[in-house]
């Protein structure tokens, strides 16, 4: 079970950093004399930095020992970590997040590997249950210790506190992980990887920072441009080569698209909510970093509240059924809350924001296992790299989104912004949370109706599937 601890500790680190950083925000941008609303940048940097990484991760661990690249991948989440504490503008911050993502699109994936390369098979369910520790404990606690670094101490530690961590990670790899690998290594679709991430870089990168001057507006346009073009050049690829990076045949089974495109703009809604909401409580309603953290931290506690309950839930319900109406409550749930003022009482924001928690752990849990539903184990693998590149994508397009709308609406009144703005910015992401029903409705009553059947499991479970999946090594495969 070490090694099992040693990776789960590098995965808790992965996680916590992820929550810590959206309560600190505000700060941050102060010391960096900088806009709070440019710092969407930290998050859709990091966010596409895994989407794009993550695809050629299971590649390199077999070609290059999990082990190596399970240490390596912590080194260069540490660095990141200590770039981002030495950051002193945004650019440079921004940059440290990329190579932040570098590492956590290693170190997620790899990190699993290794332990099921590692692990004997009667252990094996008693290991994956330390994995789910990091998921679920990270960001419960990560907004309040945020807040309470950021407020009591200093923004950079909550970055430099990783490099502890970091090197016993790297000391106890090397010293109780075996170093596996894989004698027979499916090709890297390197076109297909080149193609791929420069579309998602230039278009997401440049949507970003559009409007803010961060970059000349002729250089934003041929950036999204040439996005636009290299994605269609890669459809184009990926439909003429034997192993694309991106499979997008997977396309074709009905309930992998209804999870990926719904799941889609559920993300793209709910990925908001980490930017908008410590603006809201910071900015708006005058709390501090460690207040807003207190505050916030409860959505997670319903999270977790929710994984005990969802098995029963779509055994009595059905996949369609529970992911129709749990939609429109998460809409609701999520337009509710830009009605908060800073006279709603505590207490009240978080019982809605603990209920809201639950709706959209329900519904993550749903859609990453009806994403499987249909998937025949030889694609596993293919599956479950494209349904975690479209997840990272789809939250740091959230973002870029939510940081649109404040920034739309701040012109609108002339560079004020005010706590109506963040008003509208929920109500618009409620609409595109709604918008994903279309996936959902057309979905056969009995759709997933094998996993709802034994949903007797834990939650854990069924989240655990597409990680299991997508940390299986990869073969050459016949084009399906």
């Amino acid at each position: 079970m070490l090694t099992a601890l040693i990776v789960a500790c590098a995965l808790f680190m992965e996680n916590l950093d992820g929550t810590v950083i959206s309560t600190s925000l505000p700060a941050i941008a102060i010391d960096l004399h900088e806009d709070p609303i440019s710092l969407k940048l930290a998050l859709t940097s990091y966010l596409l930095s895994l989407a794009i990484f993550i695809p050629a991760s299971g590649w390199a661990a077999d070609k290059f020992g999990a082990r190596r690249v399970f240490r390596l991948a912590i080194l260069v989440f540490t660095l990141g970590s200590i770039a981002c504490g030495l950051s002193s503008s945004l650019s440079e911050f921004v940059l440290a997040r990329v190579l932040q993502g570098l590492g956590g699109a290693m170190m997620v994936p790899v990190g699993r590997l290794v332990l099921l390369r590692s692990v004997a098979r009667p252990d094996l369910v008693r290991a994956l249950a330390y994995l789910t520790l990091p998921a679920l404990i990270g960001p419960v606690i990560g907004p309040p210790l945020g807040g309470f670094i950021t407020t009591y101490f200093h923004w950079r530690w909550i970055f430099w506190i990783n490099v502890p961590i970091g090197a016993i990670g790297i000391a106890l790899a090397t010293i109780f992980i075996e170093d596996i690998r894989e004698t027979q290594v499916w090709p890297l679709d390197l076109r297909g990887f080149l193609l791929s991430g420069i579309g998602l870089s230039l278009l997401i990168f440049g949507l970003s920072v559009a409007g803010r001057n961060f970059i000349p507006g002729t250089i934003v346009g041929l950036m999204v441009f040439f996005g636009f073009c290299s994605l269609g050049l890669y459809i184009w690829h990926a439909r003429r080569t034997a192993h694309p990076i991106l499979d997008l045949n997977l396309l074709k089974i009905r309930t992998f698209r209804a999870a990926v495109g719904g799941g889609s703009l559920f993300r793209i809604a709910t990925g908001s909510i980490p930017f908008l909401l410590p603006l809201m409580l910071q900015l708006g309603f005058g709390l501090d970093a460690f207040q807003s953290g207190l505050t916030t931290f409860v959505s997670s506690a319903g999270a977790m509240a929710m994984k005990t309950t969802a098995p029963a839930i779509l055994a009595a319900f059905g996949f369609r059924r529970v992911l129709i109406y749990d939609t429109l409550l998460s809409a609701l749930m999520l337009g509710v809350i830009g009605f908060f003022t800073p006279a709603t009482p505590t207490l009240l924001m978080m019982a809605i924001l603990l209920i809201g928690g639950f709706f959209r752990s329900l519904e993550f849990t749903s859609v990453n296992a009806l994403a499987y539903a249909d998937i025949e184990s030889a694609v596993m693998s293919r599956a479950t790299s494209f349904s975690s590149v479209v997840q990272q994508l789809s939250l740091s397009i959230g973002v870029a989104i939510g940081a649109s709308v404040l920034q739309t609406l701040r012109w609108f009144h002339g560079g004020n912004l005010g706590i109506a703005d963040f008003q509208w910015a929920f109500l618009v992401m409620a609409l595109i949370l709604v918008s994903a029903i279309g996936s959902f409705i057309g979905l056969p009553e009995d759709a997933g109706s094998d996993l709802s059947r034994g949903a007797a499991a834990p939650a854990e479970a069924i989240d655990a599937l597409a990680d299991q999946a997508a940390a299986s090594p990869r073969k050459p495969l016949a084009k399906t």
